[in-house]
């Protein structure tokens, strides 16, 4: 048999070579001039390691990540260790970002190792893909209680040689349980054993159950769930803020206020320019690892802005404000090519390091803020926690911002609001230092989380410019990312500059979807709902399981060795859990009874995965109650028409959970189910009044069953408190 080295002298000379200076993923090109042979995923990789049986070692990482990094400094740089990689592997570099299906399943497979999950993520793969070992950063030489990176890779290597029946086994073993689990994540077997009293497949009193006890697990002093690192999972607090809303559950309240106000004061959110980090490494929202995504910052928009509705606080405003605002300033890209024009988007994200060094771009000392503050040092130091000792335990004397111990009340922001100048001041001195990359690809589910976010904080804080900015950046998403195929629109995954990676995922289009039944509900304009309509044609087509609910990948897609389909959220919801929430709205907003039968399967479908684990599911859990309790609001009028636009952002800022706001302007038919007579359940459309749309009316309506109309702001404000629990009217 031949020694692995000889069998590398046979590798055709592209193979030996690092092939990423190729690719456009920012975080590949980073690696683009390591000693190491990287391989993108690709055929040509996989072949090479079919034809030479030489086990794979795969890296997934991200441009952002700290510790990606890390390890590639020490070891990926490292000629010695790259030569030991070389010669036993053929080493392929995934971006998690472009790839998230590949990530998905590797990262289940680790996690069925037994091994907590991040990234880098490193795992061994035998030749035709199926994992047998992993994990994720591993040092250059023993320590933190783990072996040398170039001794792991010597052992793993000797295992494939003198127990490959072991790996062997250890393989079949980890490929079969990802394939149960796929299988298993969506089941209509078991159904039956439900009550056919029980509405969807649900129990009434799931989500309710689930608040509660997620609500035990949160830091009652900080916010977040206890302990550390702390990551913000904003899909977990809209569930609790849900239950507050609908049960009155004060200790629901109480965990998302903590947690916000931890979240909204710590260092964690950058004071400075806005916008929050991905996580936290301690328990205090103190040290963040400094990369900010925009899908976290989407989702904590879409968070602080339902929190709004009902506490108007002025610190979740301001922390609204700014963070609008770094979305604008820093993540905001223009694209131009002869083909699509001129478009904007929003990138990926920032890096956690600078200059070779993680949070260098944001920390100060205080002989630096003494000179840039002169008379107003004092002040802020106090305020903003500053020391001569400084706080980033990486750092030494340098200070993180922050405005802890956490307090949401307007006088603690009217102490804030003193130093606007000084923050200023700062802003400016940061723009001469060296800033960190930005991975400036597009990726269309992201962006469909943030439009979505912008459309709806629009309305609730009249501000048109972000409504026009979320409007321009959708265009420029499907100018951009859509193309279309035998009749169907799809949308490119990931694209950057000239290039588009036509690979895409189910939540691709149900982002996107969402983004534009938000911007259906903020402008009226019935174009986003046949834009809608066709993405979900598509995602229905190529990704549907037969059974309700959807694969992550495309039927055509590149066959992996599993095909990654499941419920659980992780930190971006999952496409099935957002699914219901878009059969819900299209339901209502076209009045078709075949979305309804939809929605009710795609809950059933996830009904015993989510009995059984609902922790992992807050979306699904989220939506499906405001199925059941389905609330929408219609507002008939002319859009110039000053009553018309009062009773829009009356609807838009209210508290009402999982309100479907529908504006009908001239031109338009108001839905089948609106009783435009005045009364109530009114079906036959012969029994309707004509309307004029100079009289702004709006219909609240539970399911399909209207109150009176409201022609006035306060008749429905009283209309939308009915579906709120007396516990909140009390403290509002």
């Amino acid at each position: 048999m031949s020694t692995a080295m000889e069998e590398d002298q046979t590798i055709p000379k592209q193979g030996l070579e690092n092939r990423l200076a190729k690719e456009t993923s920012p975080y590949l090109l980073q690696h683009k001039d390591n000693p190491v042979h990287w391989q993108p995923w690709d055929a040509q990789a996989l072949k090479i390691a079919e034809d030479f049986k030489k086990p794979i070692l795969l890296s997934i990482g991200y441009s952002a990540c700290h510790w990606c990094h890390v390890m590639a400094h020490e070891s990926f740089e490292n000629d010695s260790i790259a030569a030991v990689m070389n010669e036993l592997f053929v080493n392929i570099k995934v971006d998690r970002e472009e790839r998230p299906d590949i990530d998905d399943i590797y990262m289940s497979a680790l996690h069925m190792m037994g091994e907590q999950g991040g990234w880098p993520l490193t795992m061994f793969l035998l030749p035709d893909g199926r994992p047998f070992w992993g994990g994720t950063y591993f040092p250059p030489t023993a320590k933190y209680g783990r072996a040398g990176f170039p001794d792991i890779c010597r052992e793993i290597a000797r295992m494939c040689q003198d127990e490959s029946e072991k790996v062997l086994d250890n393989a079949k073993k980890l490929t079969e349980a990802l394939n149960n689990q796929n299988n298993a994540s969506f089941k209509t077997a078991g159904l039956e054993q439900l009550s056919p009293d029980v509405p969807l497949g649900v129990p009434e009193d799931l989500a309710s159950e689930a608040s509660e006890n997620l609500a035990r697990q949160i830091d009652l002093t900080y916010g977040g769930m206890r302990g550390a690192p702390k990551f913000p999972q904003p899909l977990i607090y809209d569930l609790l803020w849900q239950d507050w809303l609908r049960n009155g559950r004060n200790v629901s309240r109480e965990t998302v206020l903590i947690t916000l106000s931890g979240l909204c004061h710590g260092g964690i959110f950058d004071h400075v320019r806005g916008g929050f980090c991905r996580y936290s490494v301690d328990a205090e929202w103190l040290v963040p690892h400094f990369e900010k995504m925009i899908y976290d910052n989407a989702l904590l928009l879409d968070l602080m802005g339902t929190v709004w509705k009902s506490t108007h606080d002025g610190v979740l405003k301001d922390r609204i404000e700014k963070t609008v605002g770094w979305l604008f300033n820093e993540m905001l890209i223009s694209t131009t090519n002869k083909a699509q024009g001129n478009n904007i988007a929003f990138a990926a994200s920032l890096d956690a390091d600078s200059e070779g060094e993680e949070g260098k771009y944001y920390v100060w000392t205080t002989t630096e803020l003494a000179s840039l503050l002169g008379d107003n040092f004092s002040a802020f130091a106090r305020d903003y926690r500053v020391t001569d000792a400084g706080n980033f335990p990486e750092g030494g004397d340098v200070n993180i911002l922050n405005r802890l111990p956490p307090s949401l009340n307007n006088d603690n922001f009217e102490e804030e609001a003193q130093h606007t100048q000084s923050l200023d001041i700062l802003a400016r001195a940061q723009n001469l230092r060296t800033p960190p990359g930005r991975d400036d690809k597009i990726l269309a589910d992201w962006n469909g989380l943030v439009i979505a976010a912008l459309a709806r904080l629009a309305p609730i804080f009249q501000n048109k410019s972000w409504l026009d900015k979320a409007e321009e950046a959708f265009e420029g998403v499907l100018h951009i990312m859509s193309y279309e195929d035998a009749g169907f629109i799809k949308l490119a995954h990931a694209a950057r500059k000239d290039s588009r990676l036509n690979v895409s995922m189910a939540e691709d289009y149900a982002n996107m979807a969402d983004a534009a039944l938000a911007l259906l509900s903020a402008t009226g304009r019935v174009d986003y709902l046949s834009i809608a309509e066709n993405l979900i044609k598509t995602l229905e087509h190529f990704y549907a399981d037969g059974r309700g609910g959807f694969y992550m990948t495309a039927s055509g897609a590149e066959a992996l060795i599993a095909r990654p389909h499941n419920s659980y959220d992780s930190a971006t919801p999952n496409a099935n859990g957002t699914m219901v929430d878009i059969y819900r709205r299209l339901s209502i907003f076209t009045g078709e009874h075949e979305y309804r039968n939809k929605l009710e399967a795609l809950i059933k479908t996830q009904a015993i995965t989510a009995i059984k684990h609902y922790p992992q599911m807050p979306r699904y859990l989220t939506e499906t109650e405001n199925t059941r309790h389905q609330a929408s609001c219609v507002i008939i009028g002319d859009p110039s028409d000053g009553g018309f636009k009062l009773l829009v952002e009356t609807a838009h800022a209210h508290p009402c959970p999982g309100l479907v706001v529908h504006p009908v302007i001239p031109g338009q038919n108001p839905p089948p189910h609106i009783p435009l007579d005045g009364t109530t359940n009114i079906n036959n459309a012969s029994d309707k009044m004509s309307f004029a749309f100079d009289q702004p009316t709006a219909y609240v309506c539970k399911h399909y069953a209207c109150l009176p109309p409201a022609k006035s702001v306060e008749d429905l404000i009283a209309r939308l408190n009915g579906f709120l629990h007396a516990a909140v009217l009390n403290i509002e």
